[in-house]
């Protein structure tokens, strides 16, 4: 026990932040350090016309490795994305055949103590977290390879789709740590915790097959055109519908897995008397599609 209190004595001043406005100042303190490590970029492009937003994580000379810049770009499209009202769904993807191969590890050289983990970790935790509570139907577009980080990175999305010859692993064992963007909790609540711990600990790729096997990949597509087959299958089976009515169903579902339940089913009642006698329904009502 003195061993481990010695060797992370820099573990309380920075988990004593939990005030919200301690916390947004570590966190920019955090991004100010990050943003000094380049390489890569990430790219947002949003259609107004479809609602559907996509991200692209641009290193390809490292299979789209991720490096501190590339973290905090994430981080600012998912702001700029939280403002945006006419969004219905997103894509997360990478770009020239590959999603993401984790940490770019120059940059992971050059942060090699517990003290700067701790700062990553908190601050893609973050960022993972503002990914997946956003009020669209997210999809992470598996193409290449996904591993450790990249791996992590999927689970933050509400589905998974995933091409015919790419693979997935959560490699971080292989590496000398576990998942430090909250890719374990994500992937146990994906899975359940036998899949999960099998998983993380054997540290194996799976391909499409297996990983649709399990329910961690929701759709398998070929190589080719693999983001349009992607975005229209999101559009069909998902964001047909009424902007704020799909914001509103996401917000429903993210309220009953994080919230005890009378605090999800107040909610729910809020966010359906928002839309009750509305534009939608009253067109739906003078058509009677509820029989159709």
């Amino acid at each position: 026990m003195k061993l481990f209190t010695a060797s992370c004595s820099w573990i309380p001043r920075f988990i004593s932040y939990r005030g919200l406005s301690s916390l947004n100042s570590n966190l920019r303190d955090t991004k100010d350090l990050l943003i000094k490590y380049n390489g890569g970029t990430v790219d947002l492009v949003k259609d107004t016309t479809t609602g559907i937003a996509t991200i692209s994580l641009n290193n390809p000379g490292k299979k789209n490795a991720l490096t501190g810049k590339m973290m905090v770009e994430l981080a600012d499209n998912i702001s700029e994305l939280e403002t945006w009202g006419g969004g219905k769904g997103l894509i997360l993807t990478g770009t020239e055949g590959s999603f993401c191969s984790g940490g770019d590890l120059d940059f992971v050289k050059k942060v090699l103590t517990p003290e700067l983990g701790f700062q990553m970790s908190c601050f893609m935790h973050d960022t993972l977290s503002r990914l997946h509570q956003l009020p669209m139907i997210s999809v992470a577009l598996i193409q290449g390879g996904a591993f450790g980080g990249g791996a992590e990175l999927t689970t933050a999305c509400d589905f998974r789709t995933m091409t015919e010859s790419a693979r997935i692993g959560f490699v971080n064992i292989k590496m000398g740590v576990i998942t430090g963007f909250s890719g374990g909790t994500r992937l146990t609540r994906i899975l359940g915790q036998r899949k999960a711990l099998d998983i993380l600990c054997s540290g194996r790729s799976l391909d499409c097959n297996d990983a649709k096997t399990i329910g961690l990949v929701d759709l398998v597509i070929p190589d080719m055109d693999s983001l349009d087959k992607t975005k229209s299958w999101l559009i069909k089976n998902y964001c047909t519908w009424d902007t704020e009515i799909i914001r509103r169903v996401k917000q429903v579902t993210l309220a009953a897995a994080e919230m005890d339940i009378e605090t999800s089913l107040a909610r729910e009642r809020i966010l359906f008397s928002q839309l009750w006698g509305g534009p939608a329904q009253k067109a739906a009502v003078s058509k009677n599609l509820k029989h159709n």
